[in-house]
């Protein structure tokens, strides 16, 4: 699998740091793997594109 990169504020980064370490992560990288992950699936298990754009909606992704 290739690695992409992702720009985030520094203040995000930091709290992804400081979880990352506390949930034992071995790295910011896997945290944020793993949270992206989570999200995908929850989405993935949704029936129809007009429900995971409510679910989107729900989340602040889009308006």
């Amino acid at each position: 699998m290739g690695k992409a990169k992702i720009k985030l504020a520094k203040e995000l980064m930091e709290k992804v740091k400081k979880y990352a370490k506390m949930a034992g992560y071995s790295s910011a990288e896997e945290f944020i793997t793993h949270c992206l992950e989570k999200e995908i699936a929850k989405l993935e298990e949704s029936d129809s594109e007009e429900e995971i754009k409510k679910k989107l909606k729900g989340l602040g992704y889009i308006s």
